[in-house]
């Protein structure tokens, strides 16, 4: 049904509030697969028919090829719980068409599957019914080290997506979210006057300000880095979110243990680029070694 559960994010409030380490642990190492699958020399195959989200986004927007099926739901929806979209989300979110990482990144966006084609961010798609075969196939086909052959089975096993709703928004969400100011952001939004934009700023608002402010901030950042340095970025800003008063554990509390969807944000951080501070050499500079 889904590639993540949220099972990770109860264990890392539990070791924020205890500041015992695990949690360091558990984005270093994380991290460090996010690195390899973007790394790996051979062609590497997602199949992400259910709910795409978190790590599950992790293990599979980084690979070559990424096949959606009937069932896909994609999303990145950290700002819902006072986090920032990381397993490299600062690096695939800016490099979609126009800013439509920058809404998903914000906002939490839920693509389907038309989407996910239309975005980029799936780059097959194949009917459900039909994954048992692909598999078979690529567990059995004569492949190569370049990913040519894995292109041509996969291209024979494609058909359409269908229409995509991002179709009829794509104007809006570049007009929108274009900018590295949130207000200004959210002001367009209030301003525009119709429904699909007054929906966004309605979702936009009951999202964690200091997470939109920094999500908001790494995406932009992450434009101009390269991968192993948006990882960087990744752990420093995740790190940040751990402290005490943290719009974090609200979050959790929310959405995850207490599950009453109704957070007490607090305001925005002030300190907005102290999230992206070096954490110090002995924890930055081997994590990916």
């Amino acid at each position: 049904k889904g590639f993540c559960a949220g099972g990770d994010i109860r264990m890392l409030t539990e070791s924020g509030k205890a500041g015992d380490g695990r949690a360091w642990k558990f984005w270093r190492d994380e991290y460090r697969l996010n690195t390899l699958i973007a790394e790996y020399p051979k062609p590497y195959v997602a199949l992400i028919d259910g709910v795409t989200m978190g790590g599950g986004v992790g293990v599979s927007i980084h690979g070559a090829f990424r096949v959606a099926g009937d069932r896909t739901l994609f999303a990145m929806p950290e700002t819902g719980i006072g986090f920032h979209p990381d397993v490299g989300g600062a690096f695939f979110l800016p490099r979609l068409a126009g800013e439509i990482g920058t809404w998903m990144g914000l906002t939490g966006a839920r693509l389907k599957t038309a989407d996910c084609i239309a975005s980029g961010v799936a780059t097959h798609y194949v009917p459900t019914e039909r994954f048992g075969e692909l598999i078979h196939a690529l567990e059995t086909d004569p492949l190569d080290d370049d990913g040519e052959r894995i292109d041509q089975l996969l291209d024979g096993f494609t058909e359409p997506a269908g229409d995509s709703e991002l179709a009829l928004s794509l104007g809006l969400i570049d007009a929108a979210f274009a900018g590295d100011d949130p207000d200004v952001i959210l002001k367009r939004l209030e301003d525009a006057g119709d429904d699909w934009s007054k929906k966004q700023a309605s979702t936009l608002k009951s999202k964690s300000p200091t997470s939109v402010a920094v999500t908001l901030a790494a995406l932009r950042k992450g434009a101009e880095l390269e991968f192993r340095e948006v990882m960087v970025q990744d752990l420093r800003v995740s790190m940040r979110f751990l402290a005490e008063g943290s719009d974090f554990y609200e979050g959790v509390r929310a959405v995850l243990i207490d599950k009453d969807n109704d957070p007490n944000w607090g305001p925005r951080s002030s300190n907005v680029d102290g999230y992206f501070k070096p954490l110090g050499d002995d924890e930055e500079m081997t994590f990916l070694d």
